[in-house]
């Protein structure tokens, strides 16, 4: 018995009514909030790690469902280390970390504890508590992980980023919260490369102030830091995790920040907790026999959706390097090896893996695979049916669709519902998801404004120093529909999505980035589907210009595979491939090879920016701290004053 058939089971007996299916159980998630998350609560024995039990009544569970401001659990007090630590009874591996070399090292549930308690005495040591906030520049290693449960458990507020971060990039977010506490690395490896971070560690901890230094391999002597060994060498402490309210702040992450200051979301203990619990084992089935392994960094909310893996006792795969060296095989024997049951990767991996020729289920033993997940773009159909034909056949695939915002999903693929190549197959439990119409009327099969109309627990407490919530509210709630549309206010997204008659979602592309070429709208990830489909193209880049007296200029930007050119017939075959499977208005007016295509840290292409770029907005503020390679931003600059209307 699955999980999910469990949580139903249980949803039956306390209704009284026989929720077997799936879009039953998720009818009755967005109808009755209050009573749907407190069975979650109960399913998961939550009143364990609670201060005081959970009170009867609706409003012990939802006091106040306005969004913004849903206030959740409001007399509950608990910690997200208690959650993970009541499992430290578990035998084996908590958590397994493995670089690009195949270094491999482990840390057991049963050593867990004493190493969260030994990095928690240490900062209490340095007079960190409740509410102050710990920094990491972290590679994805286990020592990211054993530092924020014991920022976690004092009540400490904690927040990440990659060390692929500059310093100075690095510190636009961090310094913004006046960290005392710096944990860092001496570096990492990366495409076959010893990484030196060192200095940039050392810098950065300047750039922030007054803080603390701890180094995870620190060298000997180095001035003014902490070596990660030391901090760790009293193991005799065990941790005792502090209680703290439900929506106290647990993590802050950040907005991708291309075009502006990142904003810092915060999110807190409780809803972080209930909703990580429903997604990793009712949604996935994960559970103290799973492994999961999601390959991403610290500056990702994928990492601390991973971590979330250890709430249900399952192991977690940490790893840091190159998903693609020495070549795009590195992950299917990282799967392999590690016997692991819910893979977690991204369209441009398994995109590289199909162009390669990879025949990973033929290569490796794959036998514990029982899901894959993909996220950071839109999985396109094709790939569904490579990872049928390649990978392992009819392994559940669940695309989903999340973000930092709430740091989890909103839609994916769940257990017990069938996989369909392009959809997202359904929408998440307590996730009151519709597509909506300009007026604000929900649309079935037909694309629409993605709206979220109830509240969730782990949308944000607040952002960081945003003490009225106006930057909050205006971020999500303050879209304007036409005529008479809805007063009450709703998450709007900004993502294009249709809601088939069956549940499932297709996601098209950001709304703010659509192509509406002769009144005719069309999301940017259908146009990559196609063209990406296409044996010799490595990744595409479309975009919408608007021009004076109603000009329109889509050009489609490409980077080849190895080898390969743009010759006459590459692009006529292009063009054929949108005009047949999509439609003769959305062929592009040129098809242009491309130096590379700019993206944000987490790998979501910059449309809107490099759109209003190649319009002539002379307003447009790229951070190049916030871009993987900012040098492209001037080429495509270059392209705009180059194109002529």
């Amino acid at each position: 018995m699955t999980v999910f058939d469990r949580f139903a089971e249980k949803l039956s007996e306390r209704t009284g009514t026989s929720l077997t299916s799936y879009n039953g159980v998720w009818q009755y998630s967005v109808d009755d909030l209050p009573g749907f998350w407190r069975t979650v609560w109960e399913f998961f024995a939550l009143d364990e790690i609670a201060e005081t039990p959970l009170a009867d009544g609706d409003a012990a569970v939802l006091a106040d469902a306005t969004m913004p401001g849903a206030v959740w659990f409001p007399d509950i007090e608990l910690n997200y280390a208690d959650a993970i630590l009541r499992h430290a009874d578990l035998p084996g591996e908590a958590i397994v970390g493995l670089d690009e070399d195949g270094n491999r090292v482990a840390v057991s549930w049963a050593e867990l504890p004493v190493r969260v308690g030994a990095v928690a005495h240490a900062m209490r040591e340095l007079g960190v508590g409740r509410g102050d906030v710990v920094s990491a520049y972290l590679p994805d290693i286990p020592e990211a992980v054993i530092a924020f449960l014991a920022t976690a458990s004092l009540g400490a507020v904690w927040s990440g980023c990659g060390q692929d971060y500059a310093p100075e990039g690095a510190a636009g977010r961090l310094a913004q919260l006046e960290p005392k506490v710096l944990f860092s690395a001496a570096g990492y490896r990366y495409n076959g490369k010893d990484i030196d971070k060192v200095a940039d560690s050392v810098e950065l901890a300047g750039l922030l102030g007054d803080v603390t230094h701890i180094m995870v391999d620190a060298p000997d002597g180095q001035a003014g830091v902490t070596p990660w060994a030391e901090v760790i060498a009293d193991q005799s402490h065990r941790p005792e995790p502090v209680k703290v309210p439900f929506d106290h702040p647990l993590w802050v992450l950040f907005s991708s920040g291309t075009t502006g200051r990142p904003k810092g979301i915060v999110h807190g203990h409780g809803g972080v907790v209930i909703e990580h619990l429903k997604c990793t084992a009712i949604q996935s089935d994960l559970d103290e026999n799973s492994v999961f392994f999601w390959q991403t960094a610290l500056s990702w909310m994928m990492w601390n959706y991973q971590v979330a893996g250890l709430l249900v006792g399952a192991r977690i795969v940490t790893y840091s390097g190159s998903a693609l060296y020495p070549n795009a095989d590195r992950l299917w024997s990282v799967v392999a090896d590690e016997h692991v049951t819910f893979f977690g990767t991204s369209p441009g991996q398994l995109q590289a893996s199909r162009k390669a020729g990879l025949h990973p289920g033929v290569e490796h033993d794959l036998s514990a695979l029982s899901l894959l997940g993909s996220t950071g773009s839109t999985l396109a159909a094709d790939l569904f049916d490579w990872v049928d034909a390649e990978v392992k056949a009819d392994l559940p695939i669940s695309s989903i669709s999340g973000g930092t915002d709430v740091v989890s999903a909103f839609a994916g693929g769940t257990t017990g519902v069938p996989v369909v190549a392009g959809e997202l197959s359904a929408r998440f439990l307590g996730v009151a998801l519709e597509a909506w119409s300009p007026s604000g009327q929900p649309l079935v099969d037909e694309v629409g404004e993605m709206v979220i109309t109830e509240p969730m627990p782990s949308m944000p407490v607040m952002f960081w120093n945003d003490p009225d919530g106006e930057r909050y509210r205006s971020a999500y709630f303050t879209h304007e529909w036409d005529g008479d549309g809805p007063t009450t206010p709703v998450w709007r997204h900004g993502d294009w999505v249709t809601v088939t008659d069956r549940g499932s979602l297709v996601i098209h592309g950001r709304s703010d980035a659509t192509l509406n070429r002769h009144g005719i709208r069309m999301g940017s990830a259908d146009i990559y589907e196609v063209v990406e489909g296409v044996p010799e193209i490595a990744e595409a880049f479309v975009l919408g210009v608007d021009g004076a007296d109603g000009k329109y200029w889509m050009p489609l930007f490409v980077t080849l595979v190895s080898g390969a050119e743009l010759t006459d017939e590459l692009t006529s075959r292009i063009a054929a491939e949108v005009k047949t499977r999509l439609s003769p208005r959305h062929v592009p007016d040129e098809i242009v090879v491309a130096p590379g295509i700019p993206h944000t840290r987490t790998g979501k292409k910059l449309e809107v920016p490099v759109t209003a770029i190649l319009a002539g907005h002379s307003e447009v503020n790229v951070d190049p701290k916030s871009v993987d390679d900012y040098s492209l931003i001037e080429w495509y600059a270059e392209r705009g004053r180059a194109h002529r209307w």
